[in-house]
């Protein structure tokens, strides 16, 4: 790696999440943990996640759904004669609400955190995002694995612009 590369990736991993971060809560997909589950699909419909928070008015993260989540609703019932049966869930159908079948548990970040944290944090969970949030879990904006590509990209067209 070249020394301008290397000065770079160490200048990108530096970042803080609040420089990076997608601060527009109004256009974050967000639904209240008591909202149907239909409600939850046709945001999923569009986007591959959201974020589950008690209510709209303090938006405090209680959870997240991904696609992957919907499965628990999509999956047909467990057979006994399949040799790929699917285990039977609780949910059958889209009478529930979201904090039926969200992660209540989800992994975030906070404005102060660096670059290279949220990377660790994304390749040690297998995820592309993350809710920034404050100490009382208010949820303020969100951190993607397209916002890192995005700036990092934007990084390196402009140090080569200059180095030419």
């Amino acid at each position: 790696m070249k020394k301008n590369e290397q000065k770079l990736v160490s200048e990108f991993y530096e970042l803080k999440v609040e420089q990076l971060m997608d601060k527009k809560v109004w256009d974050i997909p967000i639904v209240e943990r008591n909202a149907p589950i239909v409600d939850v699909l046709s945001i999923l419909d569009g986007r591959s996640h959201v974020w589950v928070v008690k209510d709209s008015k303090n938006k405090e993260l209680a959870g997240v759904i991904t696609r992957q989540d919907v499965l628990e609703i999509l999956a047909p019932p467990r057979t006994s004669y399949s040799m790929f049966s699917v285990p039977r869930y609780k949910l059958r159908d889209t009478k529930g609400k979201a904090e039926d079948v969200m992660n209540k548990d989800p992994i975030t970040s906070r404005c102060d955190e660096k670059t290279v944290e949220v990377l660790q944090k994304m390749i040690k969970h297998h995820i592309r995002r993350l809710p920034v949030v404050d100490k009382n879990k208010k949820i303020l904006g969100e951190i993607t694995l397209q916002h890192l590509i995005h700036k990092f990209y934007l990084a390196s067209q402009y140090h080569s612009i200059i180095e030419d």
